[in-house]
């Protein structure tokens, strides 16, 4: 693949991966094709592809299989550029869409201007494996809470009304209250959802030591009132290295908790929040912030900057105020990350 191009450390390979094989396409500096080829995707392909070609600008779009095709390309010396599939509409709305047409998009965008890319940060297998845990919990609460609607709504059937409780003591609750004919059928269900709490425990219990032993910034995080662990571990394994933003007021774009623009002429409407980056830390965030707002919790500085866009008198404005305070709380807890210092809820006045 590489017999005419051993004297091109500076070309550009575009990478477009699936699950059996991957597609190459080299560019010389110039942007003329040196070579195409596809291999299995695999660490012994990997191997066969490049292991002895020269330092090259390797252009792949994010997908499940990036992370560890990433790292092995990089042990091998190259540099690799990670695109942002959503922003790449010339490949995801191509009326000639094919692996090597993919691949060679990839390469030519990356050959000109990464920057047109939008690159996504590389995460170590240590975040990735804590990401993987917080997103398997997440998955467990959301099972058990499809069983318990699941039970409250048959036994409504019946004329019964379970007596509200938390989750974890839902079962422990359910069994007596539940009518004798659904018994033998939903019991099961409510051995399921013991279960299920058990193990939500345990992950509680495992990411609480990972956040104490392993991500001590969390500490410094949880000193806003409403940001637990979960939403502190959360959010130090999303963002990874805060150094990598040049302001923290750029993070609340990061996590898509920003409006989005579409300006034209004289246009220039008020648009929904873009929803881009991590969707379960922004829905964290939001979920912190509406602990802030209420009336319950403590006095701070953000819980009145919320309280005072929620009392404007638009019906949607409590909407638009906790939105308001994830962003503004994603900022602070990435100010906090950054400076070590002390949070105070109601800072004194210049």
């Amino acid at each position: 693949m590489y017999e005419n191009s051993a004297n091109m450390s500076s070309q550009t390979i575009g990478l477009d991966l699936s699950d059996e094989t991957f597609t190459c396409v080299v560019l010389s500096p110039d942007g003329n094709t040196l070579a195409e080829a596809k291999f299995p995707t695999s660490k012994e392909g990997l191997e066969s592809a490049f292991g002895r070609a020269p330092t090259s600008r390797i252009v792949l779009e994010a997908s499940t299989q990036t992370p560890w095709v990433a790292r092995k390309l990089q042990a091998m010396g190259h540099e690799v550029i990670v695109a942002n599939p959503r922003r790449l509409h010339l490949i995801s709305k191509s009326s000639r869409k094919t692996d090597r047409n993919d691949a060679d998009t990839l390469a030519r965008i990356g050959r000109v201007d990464p920057q047109l890319l939008h690159p996504i940060w590389l995460r170590d297998e240590k975040t990735l494996a804590v990401r993987a845990a917080l997103r398997a919990r997440r998955q467990l609460v959301w099972s058990r809470t499809r069983l318990i609607n699941l039970v409250r709504a048959e036994c409504k059937v019946h004329g019964t009304t379970l007596p509200t409780c938390t989750s974890s003591a839902f079962a422990r609750r359910a069994r007596p209250a539940m009518p004798e004919i659904l018994q033998p059928f939903l019991t099961p269900v409510l051995d399921t959802i013991e279960a299920l709490t058990r193990q939500v425990c345990l992950y509680d219990e495992q990411l609480e030591r990972v956040s104490r032993e392993e991500f001590p910034e969390t500490q410094l995080l949880r000193q806003v009132p409403g940001v637990g662990p979960l939403v502190a571990l959360t959010y130090a394994v999303t963002l990874g290295d805060p150094k990598r933003f040049r302001e923290s007021r750029q993070v609340g774009a990061y996590l898509g908790l920003v409006p989005r623009v579409y300006q034209s002429g004289l246009n220039d409407p008020n648009l929904r929040i873009s929803k881009e980056g991590d969707r379960d830390l922004r829905t964290l965030l939001v979920t912190a912030a509406t602990y802030i707002l209420r009336r319950s919790s403590p006095d701070s500085a953000i819980k009145r900057f919320g309280r005072r866009i929620a009392t404007r008198g638009h019906p949607r404005d409590k909407a638009r105020a906790r939105i308001a305070v994830a962003r503004k709380l994603a900022v602070l807890l990435h100010r906090l990350w950054m400076t070590g210092e002390v949070y105070q809820p109601l800072p004194p006045k210049a």
